[in-house]
């Protein structure tokens, strides 16, 4: 018998793939306490993120009903999303090669892992599961300008293949669409996928004195490292979805010659200029960093 911590992985990862590395959901194979986890993940998160999450995310939830006991069906779930943005949300069995992400963002569609993590990894998966995916991800594709900005990461992608440029590109996924803050009237709000899906970097983004906040700027994301094994050192505040595609739906060459000869900056660095978030009795102002 397979160890349950691999067991859901085992299943779909040998499952057959088409040429885009799609795989068939197979949604009757889920068990009874996978669903089970599905639903309690979903049930603790929502909880924390009241109040944390952007209204767009929590309103999102409640259209695509990701609050239906058990794991989402992908199909009955693009249907929903595709209303809403022409979106749809594709299985697959694991990470899939950077050209064929690209090429499902660029014709909006979001490929999302289609197993549950294991019992053992109830609080934490280095890899991206359904919970991840779904959860963290697909929301925010109901949002028609984050939605358009996906659409065009995928199409820049595709060019930054070809042109040396992808690590300064993947900053600005890791930043925006996994690691994304949003300056609301009311405070900072949360965003993106890595936080919303995790209980514990659902309160620090927000709340520990830890981290840098650094309002966005497109060179100086791209020209950031990131943490990839803790919480992480610095998020970019947006000021609003309609913002971020403005500043990003464009090419980025003009960008990439700028970052040729600029010097990478580590992810708890900060630069001259930067505009930093600080959080006071009240609310959050921004000062300018020497």
């Amino acid at each position: 018998m397979l160890d349950e911590k691999v067991e859901s992985r085992y299943r779909y990862r040998n499952a057959p793939k088409n040429a885009d590395y799609t795989i068939d959901q197979d949604w009757q194979s889920y068990t009874e306490d996978e669903h089970k986890r599905w639903d309690r993940l979903y049930a603790r998160q929502q909880e924390i993120l009241q109040g944390r999450a952007c209204p767009q995310v929590l309103e999102a939830m409640e259209k695509l009903k990701l609050s239906e006991a058990g794991i989402p069906d992908f199909e009955k779930l693009s249907e929903k999303l595709g209303a809403l943005t022409g979106w749809k949300v594709v299985p697959v069995a694991d990470l899939v090669p950077d050209e064929v992400f690209f090429e499902h963002l660029a014709n909006k569609r979001f490929p999302a892992g289609a197993f549950i993590r294991s019992e053992a990894e109830f609080d934490y998966i280095e890899e991206p599961d359904v919970f991840h995916d779904v959860f963290g991800h697909v929301p925010m594709l109901a949002n028609p300008e984050f939605a358009s900005f996906m659409q065009a990461y995928g199409e820049g992608g595709l060019k930054a293949l070809g042109s040396g440029q992808l690590h300064n590109l993947a900053r600005l996924y890791w930043y925006t669409v996994e690691f994304g803050l949003i300056q609301m009237d009311d405070g900072l709000r949360i965003y993106g996928a890595g936080i919303l899906s995790s209980p514990e970097e659902s309160k620090f983004s927000l709340e520990s004195d830890s981290p840098n906040r650094i309002a966005f700027n497109l060179p100086r994301v791209m020209r950031t490292n990131y943490r990839i094994d803790d919480f992480q050192e610095t998020y970019f505040v947006i000021d609003s979805f309609e913002s971020l595609l403005e500043q990003c739906y464009r090419d980025f060459d003009s960008v990439y010659d700028y970052l040729r000869s600029a010097a990478d900056l580590a992810p708890s660095e900060l630069a001259p200029g930067d505009d930093i978030i600080t959080y006071g009795t009240h609310a959050y102002f921004t000062n300018k960093a020497n």
